[in-house]
């Protein structure tokens, strides 16, 4: 009849604590930036040459909107 149940001698050592809430809600803020980091380069075999690729398309915008703007015809002519 005692086979069937454990010992409770050592049933404290196996509580687990449960961190303050601040940890807690600072454990769950970067699981959740990770899961997002993850869906968002689902598939991409180099998701760090996707970022640098849409910072320098970034940049290159920016400094297109600002050329064209100082630049007074404000028309562009895409051939394509």
């Amino acid at each position: 009849m005692g086979m069937c149940l454990p010992c409770f001698g050592g049933a404290a050592d196996d509580v687990v604590v449960t961190p303050d809430p601040d940890a807690r809600r600072r454990q769950l803020a970067e699981a959740a930036e990770k899961r997002q980091k993850e869906t968002a380069y689902r598939g991409v075999k180099n998701p760090d040459a996707v970022e640098r690729k849409r910072k320098k398309q970034e940049e290159v915008d920016k400094q297109a909107m600002s050329t064209s703007v100082s630049g007074g015809g404000g028309l562009k002519w895409q051939v394509g």
